[in-house]
């Protein structure tokens, strides 16, 4: 495609993003972009971060919710660990949480509470990488920056015909989405192109029809779009087994322990397990261990079949502490450990356990 050809379509799609931009709560809108209105970086930034691996659907609520327990880096920075944790619960992902506050402490310590306004700048943050800062740099500050996410590959797969199947065409596809990035509003354009990819350009059954650059649309003309991008087919997930134990006092209080700073649900509460994770071995403590169920949960590289155990217990454990009941909230629990404790709760019932 010439270069005056991506001009052309650059300019078609900034059109259609014009009337057709989604309204998201971290997003400064196109009319009012161009009335003025500056983008807050932190909420870029914040929007960034949570989308990674996440739909915006997801990341709705726990944006707003984010921004109004701490309206600024500087709130977040001075944020308790086990607070923003708590919030995180549920987004999966958790290292993204923990390179949050040590981003967050970064901006506030080493910039004065400002974000570096060069994708340059903002990669010397902890946790930042690549596309984040290129993402923050064109949308924040209106860098010429190259937002690549899976969107912008699909799109480009598509308008350039890029037979090449994913993920060797990645780095093709970051020097294509190169070409069509304006020096003009640079960070409309990149919501533009992740717009038309989530909207129009989507993986299954593309609408071309109502394509803003259709007629630009190599893939199209070959008749190819919805065959691409490639991809080899995904290798066959491993399965790993596991034990998890769930204790309770008479009185209510759940044994929980903090899981290892890094690696698997890094930082989070949960109950304690066997060395499925890496976390531990042997039960917590000595006890009348029944099993009350099994489930599976699926991470990025495999899956987990778990066997869930629990007892009323009122020894000291080995490992861990006990929450009081009142305090105990299963709500900031990562998301595998929400799955034991419902199982634990439903199923314990039926060999007859007082369970609160």
């Amino acid at each position: 495609m010439r270069e005056e050809v991506c001009e052309e379509a650059g300019r078609a799609l900034l059109r259609w993003y014009d009337g057709q931009a989604r309204v998201m709560p971290w997003r400064v809108g196109p009319q009012d972009r161009q009335r003025g209105v500056l983008p807050d970086p932190y909420h870029v930034w914040l929007s960034e971060v949570m989308l990674q691996q996440t739909t915006v659907a997801a990341v709705r609520e726990y944006f707003r919710r984010f921004v109004a327990l701490w309206p600024t880096v500087a709130d977040l920075a001075a944020a308790e660990d086990a607070a923003v944790m708590g919030e995180w619960a549920g987004l999966g992902y958790y290292a993204r949480a923990r390179n949050l506050l040590a981003c967050a402490r970064a901006v506030v310590r080493d910039h004065g509470g400002r974000f570096p306004d060069t994708a340059e700048g903002l990669r010397s943050l902890p946790g930042v990488g690549p596309y984040t800062a290129a993402a923050v740099a064109a949308i924040a500050f209106d860098r010429p920056a190259v937002v690549v996410d899976g969107n912008v590959e699909r799109v480009c797969a598509r308008l350039f015909a890029v037979e090449t199947p994913m993920p060797a065409a990645k780095p093709e596809l970051v020097r294509l989405a190169g070409l069509l990035t304006p020096m003009a509003r640079p960070g409309d354009h990149a919501q533009a192109m992740m717009d038309l990819g989530a909207t129009v350009c989507t993986p299954r059954k593309p609408a071309c029809e109502i394509c803003p650059v259709m007629a630009y649309c190599q893939a199209r003309r070959a008749g190819l779009a919805a065959d691409l991008p490639r991809k080899l087919p995904k290798p066959a997930k491993p399965v790993r087994q596991g034990v998890v134990w769930v204790a309770m006092r008479p009185d209510g209080a759940v044994l929980l322990e903090d899981r290892p700073p890094r690696g698997l649900l890094g930082g989070m509460p949960g109950f304690p397990g066997d060395g499925w994770d890496g976390a531990g071995g042997a039960a917590p403590m000595q006890a009348d261990w029944r099993e009350v169920g099994g489930l599976r949960h699926t991470f990025t590289h495999f899956h987990l079949d778990l066997t869930v155990r629990a007892a009323i217990v009122e020894a000291n454990p080995m490992r861990g502490a006990f929450v009081p009941r009142s305090a105990f909230q299963p709500a900031n629990l990562p998301t595998l450990m929400r799955k034991v404790w419902d199982t634990a709760t439903v199923r314990a019932v039926e060999w007859g356990a007082t369970w609160p």
